[in-house]
Protein backbone atom coordinates (compact mmCIF):
# COMPACT_ATOMS: atom_id res chain seq x y z
CA UNK A 1 0.00 0.00 0.00
CA UNK A 2 2.95 2.31 0.72
CA UNK A 3 4.08 1.48 -2.71
CA UNK A 4 0.26 2.47 -4.28
CA UNK A 5 0.27 5.60 -2.41
CA UNK A 6 3.49 6.99 -3.94
CA UNK A 7 1.81 6.18 -6.92
CA UNK A 8 -1.00 7.91 -6.54
CA UNK A 9 0.76 11.06 -5.46
CA UNK A 10 2.82 11.01 -8.25
CA UNK A 11 -0.02 10.60 -10.68
CA UNK A 12 -1.43 14.04 -8.53
CA UNK A 13 2.28 16.12 -9.23
CA UNK A 14 1.82 14.96 -12.75
CA UNK A 15 -1.07 17.42 -13.46
CA UNK A 16 -0.38 20.09 -15.48
CA UNK A 17 -2.00 23.25 -15.48
CA UNK A 18 -3.87 22.29 -19.10
CA UNK A 19 -6.33 20.52 -16.48
CA UNK A 20 -7.10 23.75 -15.33
CA UNK A 21 -7.33 25.97 -18.54
CA UNK A 22 -9.89 23.21 -19.89
CA UNK A 23 -12.20 23.33 -17.03
CA UNK A 24 -12.21 26.89 -15.36
CA UNK A 25 -13.06 29.16 -18.70
CA UNK A 26 -11.32 32.66 -18.56
CA UNK A 27 -13.15 35.50 -18.19
CA UNK A 28 -12.98 37.01 -22.05
CA UNK A 29 -14.78 33.55 -23.08
CA UNK A 30 -17.48 34.54 -20.39
CA UNK A 31 -17.80 37.80 -21.02
CA UNK A 32 -17.88 36.28 -24.79
CA UNK A 33 -20.56 33.28 -24.37
CA UNK A 34 -23.41 31.92 -22.01
CA UNK A 35 -24.11 28.34 -21.45
CA UNK A 36 -27.37 27.42 -22.59
CA UNK A 37 -27.43 23.28 -21.99
CA UNK A 38 -25.77 20.80 -21.19
CA UNK A 39 -25.86 16.94 -22.76
CA UNK A 40 -23.81 14.70 -20.70
CA UNK A 41 -23.55 10.55 -22.51
CA UNK A 42 -21.85 8.81 -19.79
CA UNK A 43 -20.78 5.42 -19.09
CA UNK A 44 -21.48 3.55 -15.99
CA UNK A 45 -19.36 4.12 -12.88
CA UNK A 46 -17.24 0.92 -11.48
CA UNK A 47 -19.22 -2.16 -11.59
CA UNK A 48 -18.29 -6.14 -10.69
CA UNK A 49 -17.46 -8.60 -13.08
CA UNK A 50 -19.90 -9.48 -15.68
CA UNK A 51 -20.53 -13.05 -14.11
CA UNK A 52 -19.81 -14.68 -11.23
CA UNK A 53 -19.85 -18.13 -9.40
CA UNK A 54 -18.06 -20.84 -11.69
CA UNK A 55 -17.12 -17.80 -14.27
CA UNK A 56 -14.67 -18.48 -16.72
CA UNK A 57 -12.07 -15.69 -15.09
CA UNK A 58 -12.30 -17.21 -12.05
CA UNK A 59 -10.95 -20.70 -13.49
CA UNK A 60 -8.02 -19.27 -15.29
CA UNK A 61 -6.10 -18.23 -11.76
CA UNK A 62 -5.71 -20.72 -8.78
CA UNK A 63 -5.69 -17.21 -6.56
CA UNK A 64 -8.72 -15.95 -5.06
CA UNK A 65 -10.68 -12.39 -6.47
CA UNK A 66 -11.48 -9.27 -4.97
CA UNK A 67 -14.65 -10.02 -2.97
CA UNK A 68 -17.34 -7.69 -4.45
CA UNK A 69 -19.39 -4.71 -3.06
CA UNK A 70 -22.04 -5.95 -5.25
CA UNK A 71 -23.87 -8.80 -7.23
CA UNK A 72 -22.37 -9.95 -10.36
CA UNK A 73 -22.51 -6.52 -12.97
CA UNK A 74 -23.85 -4.55 -10.80
CA UNK A 75 -22.77 -0.97 -9.78
CA UNK A 76 -20.25 -1.46 -6.56
CA UNK A 77 -20.35 0.70 -3.70
CA UNK A 78 -17.52 2.52 -4.59
CA UNK A 79 -19.10 3.29 -8.22
CA UNK A 80 -21.88 5.10 -6.13
CA UNK A 81 -19.51 6.94 -3.97
CA UNK A 82 -17.31 7.88 -7.08
CA UNK A 83 -20.10 9.01 -9.11
CA UNK A 84 -22.11 11.26 -6.44
CA UNK A 85 -18.69 12.78 -6.60
CA UNK A 86 -18.93 13.66 -10.37
CA UNK A 87 -22.23 14.66 -9.84
CA UNK A 88 -21.25 16.98 -7.17
CA UNK A 89 -18.97 18.50 -9.61
CA UNK A 90 -20.91 19.07 -12.45
CA UNK A 91 -23.54 21.03 -9.75
CA UNK A 92 -20.54 23.30 -8.56
CA UNK A 93 -19.60 23.63 -12.49
CA UNK A 94 -22.98 24.82 -13.93
CA UNK A 95 -23.74 26.74 -10.94
CA UNK A 96 -20.11 28.33 -11.46
CA UNK A 97 -21.74 29.07 -14.92
CA UNK A 98 -24.68 30.28 -14.51
CA UNK A 99 -27.12 27.54 -16.20
CA UNK A 100 -28.64 26.26 -13.27
CA UNK A 101 -28.86 28.17 -9.69
CA UNK A 102 -27.51 26.18 -6.57
CA UNK A 103 -29.91 23.73 -4.65
CA UNK A 104 -32.02 23.62 -8.07
CA UNK A 105 -35.48 22.14 -8.67
CA UNK A 106 -36.09 21.21 -11.84
CA UNK A 107 -39.54 22.84 -13.40
CA UNK A 108 -40.81 21.46 -16.94
CA UNK A 109 -38.23 19.47 -19.11
CA UNK A 110 -35.59 22.05 -18.20
CA UNK A 111 -33.92 18.35 -16.69
CA UNK A 112 -34.00 15.13 -17.70
CA UNK A 113 -31.79 11.69 -16.88
CA UNK A 114 -32.44 8.95 -18.86
CA UNK A 115 -30.05 5.58 -18.27
CA UNK A 116 -30.33 2.11 -19.68
CA UNK A 117 -32.42 -0.47 -17.84
CA UNK A 118 -29.39 -2.28 -16.71
CA UNK A 119 -28.59 -1.97 -12.54
CA UNK A 120 -25.58 -0.45 -13.09
CA UNK A 121 -26.78 2.23 -15.44
CA UNK A 122 -29.40 3.15 -13.34
CA UNK A 123 -27.56 3.24 -10.44
CA UNK A 124 -25.06 5.54 -12.16
CA UNK A 125 -27.57 7.76 -13.13
CA UNK A 126 -29.20 8.04 -10.00
CA UNK A 127 -26.14 8.86 -7.73
CA UNK A 128 -24.87 11.25 -10.19
CA UNK A 129 -28.56 13.14 -10.04
CA UNK A 130 -28.17 12.79 -6.11
CA UNK A 131 -24.71 14.89 -5.96
CA UNK A 132 -25.76 16.60 -9.05
CA UNK A 133 -29.27 18.09 -7.62
CA UNK A 134 -29.33 17.27 -3.64
CA UNK A 135 -32.58 19.52 -2.86
CA UNK A 136 -34.38 17.32 -5.88
CA UNK A 137 -35.76 13.81 -5.61
CA UNK A 138 -34.98 13.26 -9.38
CA UNK A 139 -37.12 11.20 -11.42
CA UNK A 140 -34.73 8.50 -13.29
CA UNK A 141 -36.50 7.43 -16.52
CA UNK A 142 -35.89 4.14 -18.02
CA UNK A 143 -37.89 1.69 -20.05
CA UNK A 144 -37.95 -1.92 -18.81
CA UNK A 145 -37.60 -4.24 -16.02
CA UNK A 146 -34.28 -4.24 -14.46
CA UNK A 147 -31.47 -5.25 -16.14
CA UNK A 148 -33.23 -5.54 -19.63
CA UNK A 149 -31.53 -3.46 -22.46
CA UNK A 150 -33.17 -0.60 -23.88
CA UNK A 151 -32.67 -0.78 -27.57
CA UNK A 152 -31.83 2.34 -27.34
CA UNK A 153 -28.75 1.77 -25.69
CA UNK A 154 -28.44 -1.46 -27.22
CA UNK A 155 -25.95 -1.06 -30.18
CA UNK A 156 -27.46 -3.80 -32.55
CA UNK A 157 -27.72 -3.82 -36.28
CA UNK A 158 -31.28 -2.55 -37.07
CA UNK A 159 -30.67 -2.80 -40.99
CA UNK A 160 -28.61 -5.41 -43.15
CA UNK A 161 -28.02 -5.97 -46.88
CA UNK A 162 -24.89 -7.95 -48.97
CA UNK A 163 -23.52 -4.59 -50.16
CA UNK A 164 -23.70 -3.01 -46.09
CA UNK A 165 -22.22 -6.43 -45.04
CA UNK A 166 -19.25 -6.26 -46.63
CA UNK A 167 -18.64 -2.43 -46.37
CA UNK A 168 -18.89 -3.06 -42.34
CA UNK A 169 -16.68 -6.29 -43.23
CA UNK A 170 -14.06 -4.73 -45.37
CA UNK A 171 -13.73 -1.88 -42.44
CA UNK A 172 -12.95 -4.61 -39.88
CA UNK A 173 -10.56 -5.87 -42.28
CA UNK A 174 -8.53 -2.69 -42.62
CA UNK A 175 -8.33 -1.77 -38.75
CA UNK A 176 -4.69 -2.15 -37.76
CA UNK A 177 -4.08 -4.92 -40.21
CA UNK A 178 -6.66 -6.66 -39.91
CA UNK A 179 -8.51 -8.67 -37.00
CA UNK A 180 -5.56 -11.59 -36.84
CA UNK A 181 -2.81 -8.81 -36.92
CA UNK A 182 -4.29 -6.62 -34.51
CA UNK A 183 -4.99 -9.12 -31.57
CA UNK A 184 -1.54 -10.80 -32.16
CA UNK A 185 -0.35 -7.55 -31.46
CA UNK A 186 -1.77 -8.02 -27.90
CA UNK A 187 0.31 -11.64 -27.35
CA UNK A 188 3.17 -9.37 -25.44
CA UNK A 189 0.36 -8.38 -22.93
CA UNK A 190 -1.70 -12.07 -23.04
CA UNK A 191 1.97 -13.68 -22.02
CA UNK A 192 2.18 -10.87 -19.27
CA UNK A 193 -1.31 -11.69 -18.03
CA UNK A 194 -0.90 -15.25 -17.95
CA UNK A 195 1.98 -14.96 -15.87
CA UNK A 196 -0.04 -12.56 -13.23
CA UNK A 197 -2.60 -15.12 -12.74
CA UNK A 198 0.05 -18.19 -12.45
CA UNK A 199 -2.16 -19.35 -15.26
CA UNK A 200 -0.39 -22.93 -15.88
CA UNK A 201 -1.37 -23.85 -12.05
CA UNK A 202 -5.06 -22.40 -12.07
CA UNK A 203 -8.10 -25.22 -12.22
CA UNK A 204 -8.85 -24.62 -15.63
CA UNK A 205 -4.90 -25.33 -17.11
CA UNK A 206 -5.21 -28.68 -14.54
CA UNK A 207 -8.43 -29.68 -15.99
CA UNK A 208 -6.94 -29.41 -19.62
CA UNK A 209 -9.57 -26.48 -20.56
CA UNK A 210 -7.16 -23.67 -21.11
CA UNK A 211 -3.48 -23.43 -20.95
CA UNK A 212 -2.68 -20.22 -22.80
CA UNK A 213 -4.98 -16.64 -24.36
CA UNK A 214 -5.60 -17.54 -28.11
CA UNK A 215 -7.33 -15.70 -30.65
CA UNK A 216 -6.51 -18.21 -33.48
CA UNK A 217 -10.72 -19.29 -33.40
CA UNK A 218 -11.84 -15.83 -33.47
CA UNK A 219 -15.14 -15.12 -34.84
CA UNK A 220 -16.57 -11.82 -35.43
CA UNK A 221 -20.67 -12.34 -35.94
CA UNK A 222 -22.74 -10.18 -37.93
CA UNK A 223 -26.69 -10.31 -37.79
CA UNK A 224 -29.50 -8.37 -38.12
CA UNK A 225 -30.89 -7.45 -34.79
CA UNK A 226 -28.52 -8.17 -32.35
CA UNK A 227 -24.81 -6.52 -31.42
CA UNK A 228 -22.11 -7.53 -33.00
CA UNK A 229 -20.61 -10.63 -31.08
CA UNK A 230 -17.18 -11.97 -30.70
CA UNK A 231 -16.72 -15.57 -29.69
CA UNK A 232 -13.44 -17.58 -29.97
CA UNK A 233 -10.62 -17.47 -27.21
CA UNK A 234 -10.21 -13.85 -27.01
CA UNK A 235 -13.52 -13.17 -25.31
CA UNK A 236 -11.74 -14.60 -22.41
CA UNK A 237 -8.60 -12.81 -22.32
CA UNK A 238 -10.88 -9.77 -22.37
CA UNK A 239 -13.60 -10.77 -19.20
CA UNK A 240 -10.01 -11.57 -17.87
CA UNK A 241 -8.41 -8.28 -18.52
CA UNK A 242 -11.74 -6.37 -17.81
CA UNK A 243 -11.93 -8.26 -13.76
CA UNK A 244 -8.18 -7.25 -13.55
CA UNK A 245 -8.64 -3.58 -14.52
CA UNK A 246 -11.85 -3.23 -12.46
CA UNK A 247 -9.93 -5.42 -9.80
CA UNK A 248 -7.44 -2.93 -9.37
CA UNK A 249 -10.07 -0.04 -9.10
CA UNK A 250 -12.19 -1.64 -6.46
CA UNK A 251 -8.93 -2.93 -3.96
CA UNK A 252 -7.01 0.18 -4.75
CA UNK A 253 -4.05 -1.21 -5.10
CA UNK A 254 -1.99 -1.53 -8.35
CA UNK A 255 -0.68 -5.14 -7.38
CA UNK A 256 -2.39 -8.60 -8.56
CA UNK A 257 -1.92 -11.41 -7.40
CA UNK A 258 1.02 -10.67 -5.62
CA UNK A 259 2.32 -8.87 -9.12
CA UNK A 260 3.22 -5.23 -8.82
CA UNK A 261 2.39 -3.39 -12.18
CA UNK A 262 2.98 -0.44 -13.59
CA UNK A 263 0.71 1.82 -14.68
CA UNK A 264 2.10 1.06 -18.62
CA UNK A 265 1.50 -2.49 -18.34
CA UNK A 266 -2.09 -1.87 -16.81
CA UNK A 267 -2.71 0.21 -19.51
CA UNK A 268 -1.49 -2.32 -22.16
CA UNK A 269 -4.03 -4.97 -20.03
CA UNK A 270 -6.95 -2.10 -20.92
CA UNK A 271 -5.13 -2.62 -24.62
CA UNK A 272 -6.60 -6.07 -24.87
CA UNK A 273 -10.37 -4.70 -24.57
CA UNK A 274 -9.54 -1.84 -26.74
CA UNK A 275 -9.09 -4.72 -29.46
CA UNK A 276 -12.00 -6.54 -28.62
CA UNK A 277 -14.05 -3.27 -28.65
CA UNK A 278 -12.52 -1.46 -31.36
CA UNK A 279 -12.98 -4.79 -33.50
CA UNK A 280 -16.83 -4.43 -32.80
CA UNK A 281 -18.00 -1.18 -32.29
CA UNK A 282 -15.55 1.78 -33.70
CA UNK A 283 -15.34 0.51 -37.63
CA UNK A 284 -17.21 3.79 -39.30
CA UNK A 285 -20.20 2.19 -41.24
CA UNK A 286 -20.91 -0.52 -38.38
CA UNK A 287 -21.42 2.72 -35.92
CA UNK A 288 -23.49 4.56 -37.71
CA UNK A 289 -26.47 1.58 -37.27
CA UNK A 290 -25.03 0.63 -34.00
CA UNK A 291 -25.22 4.24 -32.99
CA UNK A 292 -28.03 5.57 -34.09
CA UNK A 293 -30.85 5.91 -31.89
CA UNK A 294 -28.22 7.88 -29.90
CA UNK A 295 -27.01 10.00 -32.30
CA UNK A 296 -30.64 10.69 -33.20
CA UNK A 297 -31.27 11.61 -29.61
CA UNK A 298 -28.14 14.01 -28.74
CA UNK A 299 -29.03 15.48 -32.31
CA UNK A 300 -32.42 16.43 -30.91
CA UNK A 301 -31.35 17.71 -27.87
CA UNK A 302 -29.34 20.19 -28.83
CA UNK A 303 -31.65 21.28 -30.82
CA UNK A 304 -34.21 21.84 -27.70
CA UNK A 305 -34.19 25.40 -26.28
CA UNK A 306 -36.23 24.38 -23.39
CA UNK A 307 -33.93 21.63 -21.69
CA UNK A 308 -30.52 22.75 -19.94
CA UNK A 309 -29.35 19.67 -18.39
CA UNK A 310 -29.62 15.87 -19.66
CA UNK A 311 -27.89 12.96 -18.67
CA UNK A 312 -27.81 9.57 -20.73
CA UNK A 313 -26.21 6.62 -18.64
CA UNK A 314 -25.17 3.68 -20.97
CA UNK A 315 -21.81 1.81 -21.61
CA UNK A 316 -18.47 1.62 -22.82
CA UNK A 317 -19.67 0.70 -26.36
CA UNK A 318 -22.03 3.42 -26.53
CA UNK A 319 -19.32 6.18 -26.06
CA UNK A 320 -17.58 3.57 -28.66
CA UNK A 321 -19.80 3.86 -31.42
CA UNK A 322 -21.28 7.47 -31.03
CA UNK A 323 -17.44 8.51 -31.55
CA UNK A 324 -17.21 6.81 -34.39
CA UNK A 325 -20.27 7.26 -36.01
CA UNK A 326 -19.89 11.03 -35.76
CA UNK A 327 -16.03 10.67 -36.33
CA UNK A 328 -14.79 12.34 -33.39
CA UNK A 329 -11.29 12.14 -32.13
CA UNK A 330 -11.19 10.63 -29.14
CA UNK A 331 -8.11 11.77 -27.42
CA UNK A 332 -5.47 8.91 -25.47
CA UNK A 333 -6.28 9.36 -22.27
CA UNK A 334 -3.89 10.81 -19.04
CA UNK A 335 -3.91 9.38 -15.69
CA UNK A 336 -5.75 6.25 -16.45
CA UNK A 337 -5.83 2.76 -17.19
CA UNK A 338 -8.20 2.74 -20.17
CA UNK A 339 -7.19 4.20 -23.21
CA UNK A 340 -10.04 5.85 -24.33
CA UNK A 341 -13.12 5.69 -22.94
CA UNK A 342 -12.50 5.12 -18.95
CA UNK A 343 -15.04 3.69 -16.77
CA UNK A 344 -17.53 6.37 -15.35
CA UNK A 345 -16.20 8.82 -18.23
CA UNK A 346 -18.52 10.96 -19.78
CA UNK A 347 -18.60 12.53 -23.34
CA UNK A 348 -19.93 16.37 -22.62
CA UNK A 349 -21.67 18.26 -25.39
CA UNK A 350 -21.61 21.70 -23.88
CA UNK A 351 -24.13 24.37 -25.77
CA UNK A 352 -23.07 28.01 -25.77
CA UNK A 353 -24.27 31.02 -27.28
CA UNK A 354 -22.61 34.34 -28.13
CA UNK A 355 -25.71 36.67 -28.21
CA UNK A 356 -26.64 35.46 -31.73
CA UNK A 357 -25.46 32.00 -32.63
CA UNK A 358 -25.06 28.23 -31.02
CA UNK A 359 -21.62 26.92 -30.29
CA UNK A 360 -20.23 23.31 -29.42
CA UNK A 361 -17.45 22.53 -27.09
CA UNK A 362 -16.96 18.68 -27.04
CA UNK A 363 -15.18 17.04 -23.80
CA UNK A 364 -14.26 13.72 -22.68
CA UNK A 365 -14.14 13.79 -18.73
CA UNK A 366 -13.38 11.13 -16.07
CA UNK A 367 -11.29 10.65 -13.39
CA UNK A 368 -7.92 9.88 -12.83
CA UNK A 369 -6.76 6.36 -11.77
CA UNK A 370 -5.62 8.16 -8.28
CA UNK A 371 -8.93 9.81 -8.03
CA UNK A 372 -11.06 6.19 -8.30
CA UNK A 373 -8.59 4.50 -5.65
CA UNK A 374 -8.48 7.14 -3.52
CA UNK A 375 -12.42 8.49 -3.90
CA UNK A 376 -11.01 12.10 -4.08
CA UNK A 377 -13.81 14.96 -3.19
CA UNK A 378 -13.91 16.96 -7.19
CA UNK A 379 -13.32 20.58 -6.78
CA UNK A 380 -12.90 23.26 -9.11
CA UNK A 381 -8.79 23.00 -7.68
CA UNK A 382 -8.88 18.95 -7.85
CA UNK A 383 -11.18 18.61 -10.89
CA UNK A 384 -11.70 15.33 -12.95
CA UNK A 385 -9.71 15.19 -16.22
CA UNK A 386 -10.85 17.22 -19.02
CA UNK A 387 -9.72 16.44 -22.33
CA UNK A 388 -11.20 17.89 -25.62
CA UNK A 389 -12.76 16.07 -28.36
CA UNK A 390 -11.57 17.32 -31.74
CA UNK A 391 -14.41 16.43 -34.74
CA UNK A 392 -12.95 15.13 -37.97
CA UNK A 393 -14.39 17.14 -41.38
CA UNK A 394 -14.98 19.88 -39.01
CA UNK A 395 -13.34 23.50 -37.70
CA UNK A 396 -13.28 24.61 -34.52
CA UNK A 397 -13.04 28.34 -34.11
CA UNK A 398 -10.21 30.24 -32.00
CA UNK A 399 -12.19 29.58 -28.43
CA UNK A 400 -12.29 25.85 -29.58
CA UNK A 401 -16.04 26.04 -30.37
CA UNK A 402 -17.86 24.25 -33.25
CA UNK A 403 -20.90 25.77 -35.06
CA UNK A 404 -24.07 24.15 -33.58
CA UNK A 405 -25.12 24.55 -37.21
CA UNK A 406 -22.43 23.23 -38.37
CA UNK A 407 -22.90 19.86 -36.19
CA UNK A 408 -25.78 19.12 -36.33
CA UNK A 409 -25.48 18.98 -40.79
CA UNK A 410 -22.45 16.80 -39.47
CA UNK A 411 -24.75 14.72 -37.64
CA UNK A 412 -27.12 14.56 -39.73
CA UNK A 413 -24.91 13.13 -42.44
CA UNK A 414 -24.53 10.21 -39.91
CA UNK A 415 -27.78 9.95 -39.79
CA UNK A 416 -28.33 9.52 -43.70
CA UNK A 417 -26.11 7.58 -44.15
CA UNK A 418 -28.30 5.07 -41.74
CA UNK A 419 -31.34 5.81 -43.64
CA UNK A 420 -29.51 4.80 -46.92
CA UNK A 421 -28.95 1.19 -45.96
CA UNK A 422 -31.55 -0.94 -47.48
CA UNK A 423 -32.89 -3.76 -45.44
CA UNK A 424 -33.31 -6.68 -47.13
CA UNK A 425 -31.19 -9.52 -46.10
CA UNK A 426 -31.00 -10.80 -42.56
CA UNK A 427 -28.17 -13.67 -43.20
CA UNK A 428 -25.30 -13.33 -40.97
CA UNK A 429 -21.50 -12.52 -41.47
CA UNK A 430 -18.44 -14.05 -39.86
CA UNK A 431 -15.08 -12.67 -39.89
CA UNK A 432 -13.15 -15.43 -38.79
CA UNK A 433 -9.53 -15.62 -37.88
CA UNK A 434 -8.61 -19.46 -37.62
CA UNK A 435 -5.37 -21.19 -37.89
CA UNK A 436 -6.34 -24.69 -38.47
CA UNK A 437 -9.83 -26.55 -39.19
CA UNK A 438 -10.46 -27.75 -36.48
CA UNK A 439 -10.65 -24.09 -34.71
CA UNK A 440 -13.90 -23.73 -35.91
CA UNK A 441 -17.07 -24.86 -38.21
CA UNK A 442 -19.57 -22.55 -39.86
CA UNK A 443 -22.65 -23.39 -40.58
CA UNK A 444 -24.88 -21.66 -42.91
CA UNK A 445 -28.50 -20.55 -42.54
CA UNK A 446 -30.24 -23.95 -42.54
CA UNK A 447 -27.60 -24.95 -39.83
CA UNK A 448 -25.57 -27.42 -42.42
CA UNK A 449 -21.83 -27.51 -42.10
CA UNK A 450 -19.97 -25.63 -44.71
CA UNK A 451 -16.58 -26.49 -46.18
CA UNK A 452 -13.70 -25.88 -43.24
CA UNK A 453 -11.96 -22.68 -43.47
CA UNK A 454 -8.75 -22.06 -44.25
CA UNK A 455 -6.24 -19.46 -42.51
CA UNK A 456 -7.16 -16.33 -43.23
CA UNK A 457 -9.97 -14.49 -43.16
CA UNK A 458 -13.57 -16.11 -44.31
CA UNK A 459 -16.85 -14.14 -44.38
CA UNK A 460 -20.51 -15.77 -45.31
CA UNK A 461 -22.70 -13.74 -47.45
CA UNK A 462 -25.74 -15.38 -47.87
CA UNK A 463 -25.32 -19.35 -48.15
CA UNK A 464 -21.83 -18.74 -49.65
CA UNK A 465 -18.08 -18.79 -48.00
CA UNK A 466 -15.61 -17.15 -49.74
CA UNK A 467 -12.08 -18.19 -48.10
CA UNK A 468 -9.56 -14.98 -48.62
Amino acid sequence: MKRTFIGVIALLLTWGSGVHAQTKRSDDFRAKYKLKEVVVMSRHNIRSPLSSGGAAYKRVTPHEWFQWSSPSSQLSLRGGVLETEMGQFFRQWVVSEGLLPDNYRPEGEEVLFYANSRQRTFATAKYFSAGFLPFANVEIMHKYEEDKMDPVFTPKFTKMNDTYRQKVVSEIEALHGGPQAWMQSMQPTLTLMEEVLDMEHSPAALSGDTLHFRFDDTQIKIEKDDEPRMTGGYTLANSVADALVLQCYESESMTAFGHELTTEQWRAICGVKVVYDGLLFTSHSAAVNLAYPLVSRIREELQRNDRKFMFLCGHDSNLASISAALRLVLPETENALELHTPIGSKLVFEKWNDGTEDYVAINLVYQAVSQLQGRTLLTSDMPPMVKPITVQGLTANSDGLYRLADLDAHMAEAQAEYDAIEDETTAVTTVSNTASAKSATIYNLQGQRLNEPQRGVNIIEGEKIIVK
